[in-house]
């Protein structure tokens, strides 16, 4: 099999093509090469896809039997490779976004909640974040009809990952002290490995598949007390942490998914976070490795040679980068205690 990754040297991107390589596949991808370098055995083909000039000479190199595409992110940008490629490559795989339901988070949602309003011309100020893959989604559907296979996934974490989701929390707990954990423990996450959503992805190439699936993992596989346990476990239980219950984070104006990585209060409109549904993949063979696997293995990659500088910039770690700033983490913490010592 030959197939063509377009990004490919971070996180997602990069499982499609190490999955790739795994399998033994002709891999090539393509990008502009300033982020970092492709995995080892991939060919590259250098270009900016916003070229019509690159992809034209990307389109040359071909054919391919599929297109990986995990960075578009505006319908014409889109829409120009689907052009370039629709007679170089049998099946275009997009990787879109959960955010393409506007039910979510809301509610649950599935492949037959409706999606947002999209245009496959749009370009990056006519819309947000969800319309704007949708738009996407609908140039891939229109340009390889009937050859294009649409990825939707939820929570994603995983070695490589450079949004600082898992990985912060993995380096506040190295840091050691009291952290504010938010919630309660037993509140339920649904998290996907992204080297599972390759795996899928590729098989469903290789099984000539077509189609929309949201992937966002096996539902409630963890918790977030198992999930910080595990971080615990994985940096040397150096920390301690103090349950920050939802309506102390609210008070305090705590921002959703950033301050404190992946919360969000279980009340309100984030009331279905973590219960969108998987069952369609599952049922066409997603699997989706234990959470322990991959919080174990993106803490030997974070940890090991160059992890913290590819995690989070070589000029900063994980707390300054992203996150609860230490003042703000104290003022839960005493908030935190105060309610304890109150009940």
């Amino acid at each position: 099999m030959r197939l063509l990754v377009i990004g490919g040297s971070v996180f997602l991107g990069r499982a499609f093509v190490e999955e790739g390589l795994r399998r033994g596949w002709d891999v090539t991808t393509f990008n502009r090469g300033k982020t970092q370098s492709d995995p080892a055995g991939a060919r590259s083909v250098r270009g900016d896809r916003e070229s019509e000039e690159d992809l034209a000479r990307l389109a040359e190199a071909g054919p391919w039997d599929a297109v990986v595409d995990v960075c578009g992110y505006v319908p014409k940008v889109v829409g120009a490779s689907v052009a370039a490629l629709a007679s170089a490559a049998a099946t275009y795989l997009f990787v879109s976004s959960i955010n393409a339901r506007p039910g979510w988070p809301s509610e649950p949602v599935d492949e037959n909640s409706p999606q947002h309003g999209g245009d496959p011309q749009a370009g990056p100020d006519d819309g947000d974040y969800g319309k704007l893959k949708v738009g996407c989604q609908l140039a891939v559907e229109q340009g390889f009809p009937g050859r294009s296979l649409i990825l939707e996934p939820g929570l994603i974490m995983g070695p490589h990952d450079r949004a600082q989701r898992l990985t912060w929390w993995l380096s506040r707990t190295a840091q050691g002290g009291r952290v504010a954990a938010p919630g309660a423990p037993d509140n339920e996450m649904q998290l996907i490995d992204a080297r599972d959503i390759a795996i899928f992805g590729l098989d469903r190439i290789e099984a000539e598949d077509s189609g929309t699936y949201l992937v966002s993992g096996t539902p409630a596989n963890t918790t977030w007390g198992e999930f910080l346990d595990l971080c615990l476990a994985e940096t040397g239980r150096k920390a301690e942490l103090v349950w920050v219950p939802d309506e102390i984070l609210t008070e305090h104006e705590i921002a959703v998914w950033t301050e404190l990585p992946l919360w969000a209060p279980r009340e309100g409109e984030f009331t279905a976070v973590w219960r969108p549904s998987s069952a369609k993949a599952i049922g066409a063979g997603l699997r989706c490795r234990p959470v322990a696997e991959s919080v174990r293995d993106t803490a030997s990659w974070l940890f090991g040679p160059g992890g913290m500088d590819e995690a989070f910039g070589p000029s900063r770690t994980g707390r300054e980068a992203k996150g609860i700033s230490p003042e703000r983490e104290e003022a839960l913490l005493r908030a935190a205690a105060v309610v304890g010592d109150q009940r």
